[in-house]
């Protein structure tokens, strides 16, 4: 009588398969609990922001289901596409450890903006349009009176006088420095400067003297009355001169 001894191999061998297929399966898993537990972004430190919080940075850059896995973030920057964040030149990431991150920020550097078609038109020192945005950020003047018919996305505001654009840089840094904060700055049709508070206006007149103008208005804006009116400087000369504030009628 024949015997067939093919099947208990048969069964030795299937049994090694699936005991060879779950100690796989194990050791995945332990090796995404590693890596979950041991490569997962816990401080995140941001410098160089300032239109945008550090929490608002860190969701940006740690966005996704896999965001705060370093090994993706690694991955992410070196392999993939930047993401491109409005007001932002460009960003340094920097892996510190498996656990902690460091992120750099590089702003665009903004000088104002103008309002345009429903849109916030953010530009540079040179006048060049560097974002266009339905988010008006207030540390950023408002420029009002410069006449265009047209704004193209990173190219010049097309105003007459070039110069202005320096003029309000200038401006928008004295007010940073002296701690100043106004609600618009108002160029009239031959380029000079009234600065808005509410309904107060400080006629500053041409960019003449204007830092020492600026520099004057922080120590006379606490005593100003709580009435509508103009301040008027625009005929500064020196430090012996003496400013007039008229009210409206």
């Amino acid at each position: 009588m024949a015997v067939d001894y093919s099947a208990e191999p048969v069964r030795k061998s299937g049994a090694g398969l699936f005991l060879g297929l779950m100690a796989a399966f194990l050791i995945i898993c332990i090796g995404i609990l590693v890596i979950r537990s041991k490569f997962t972004i816990t401080s995140v430190e941001v410098t160089g922001n300032e239109h945008y919080s550090a929490g608002e940075i860190e969701d940006y850059v740690l966005s996704g289901k896999y965001g705060h896995n370093s090994i993706y973030l690694y991955l992410k920057c070196r392999f993939g596409q930047e993401e491109k964040i409005p007001f932002v030149e460009k960003m340094d990431v920097e892996l510190i450890s498996p656990t902690e991150v460091k992120i750099r920020v590089y702003e665009k550097a903004v000088a104002g903006y103008v309002e345009y078609l429903g849109h916030f038109l953010y530009f540079d020192k040179d006048g060049i349009v560097v974002e266009s945005s339905t988010r008006r950020i207030e540390s950023i003047p408002f420029v009002t009176g410069l006449d265009f018919e047209y704004i193209t996305l990173h190219e010049r505001l097309p105003v007459k006088k070039e110069e202005v654009f320096r003029t309000i840089l200038n401006i928008t840094q004295l007010l940073t420095k002296y701690e100043i904060v106004i609600d618009r700055i108002y160029f009239d049709k031959d380029y000079n400067i009234t600065l808005y508070f509410g309904d107060v206006r400080v006629y500053l007149g041409s960019n003449e003297h204007i830092d020492e103008k600026v520099n004057r208005l922080r120590f006379i804006l606490p005593d100003l009355p709580g009435e509508p009116g103009v301040l008027h400087m625009e005929n500064y000369e020196g430090d012996g001169d003496k400013f007039t504030f008229t009210k409206d009628q």
